[in-house]
């Protein structure tokens, strides 16, 4: 037995080791912009449990993106991730908060992809303030704060390999997401009928905790992202966990609602003239 779980540990780490040298970045096919959109955070029966924003902006091949939702329940989830489309993209930060009642493990993760530089701020069983500094090798396709993004530009029938990804836990580990295609499915906006392409991402623990996890019941969901193609590749849904040890959620665009009446633009109620002296 002990022979054969060596056998096992040492084939994982072969592997492991294989897919990290050969990690390549997604080319960039759409080149990111300004952008500021409106998204709603659902449970998968529906119900709002957060409100959140997508803030983007550009300069030169430097890009700044920021995804914010504030719950209900007072908890914070934000995100901001700065990369490069020089070709390529490439991580260069991010910076993640996850806090509030919503989060069974609240913690703060900041990566810096060109020093190697991890640092995780969480709290112990006990309340206790902890911080994990590590220096990493981080490869050249990590995506953090990026999937959405890079499923924009992949091609549904070239996907690559797989991605890195340093997973928000208190021990920062670095991760491979394997990505499948499960076909295109119908959706409409007002009356127009339209497809999007659903793609399934898998985190792969890999060594021998990627062997047992499942046997233990710990590993991650899948998530799931919907992607509208064509000339201007957009995102429609996604579902799935966005934390350790947290329910899969679904996030999903928002329309803005406006008050019955209202026209004028200070948000004041319709406009009249002034009364007669």
């Amino acid at each position: 037995m002990t022979t054969r779980l060596l056998a096992i540990v040492a084939t994982a780490a072969f592997v492991s080791a294989t897919v990290t040298s050969t990690a390549e970045p997604v080319a960039v096919r759409f080149a990111e912009g300004l952008v500021h959109g409106f998204l709603t955070l659902r449970t998968l029966d529906g119900g709002v449990i957060a409100n959140g924003d997508l803030i983007q902006s550009a300069r030169g091949s430097r890009v700044t993106s920021r995804l914010v939702f504030r719950f209900k329940d007072g908890s914070l989830l934000d995100e901001t991730a700065v990369f490069s489309q020089q070709g390529h993209f490439r991580l260069i930060t991010d910076h993640l908060v996850q806090k509030g009642p919503a989060f069974s493990k609240p913690l703060e993760m900041s990566i810096d992809r060109n020093s190697g530089r991890v640092v995780v701020r969480y709290s112990d069983d006990d309340g206790h303030p902890k911080v994990e500094d590590e220096r990493m090798e981080l490869p050249d396709d990590l995506a953090n704060g990026l999937v959405l993004t890079l499923l924009k530009n992949v091609r549904p029938e070239a996907l690559p390999p797989s991605l890195s990804m340093i997973a928000p836990t208190p021990k920062p580990r670095l991760v491979k997401l394997a990505i499948t295609t499960a076909g295109r499915e119908r959706f409409s906006t007002g009356t127009t009928g339209r497809s999007a392409t659903h793609y399934v991402v898998k985190i792969d623990i890999g060594g021998l905790a990627g062997l047992v996890a499942p046997l233990l019941g710990k590993q991650p969901a899948d998530s799931h992202v919907w992607i509208l193609g064509g000339d201007a590749p957009a995102f429609v849904k996604f579902e799935g966990p966005l934390a350790l040890g947290a329910p899969p959620w679904r996030i999903e665009l928002a329309s803005p609602v406006w008050n019955a009446g209202q026209t004028a633009t200070d948000g004041a109620g319709p406009t009249r003239p002034p009364a007669r002296r």
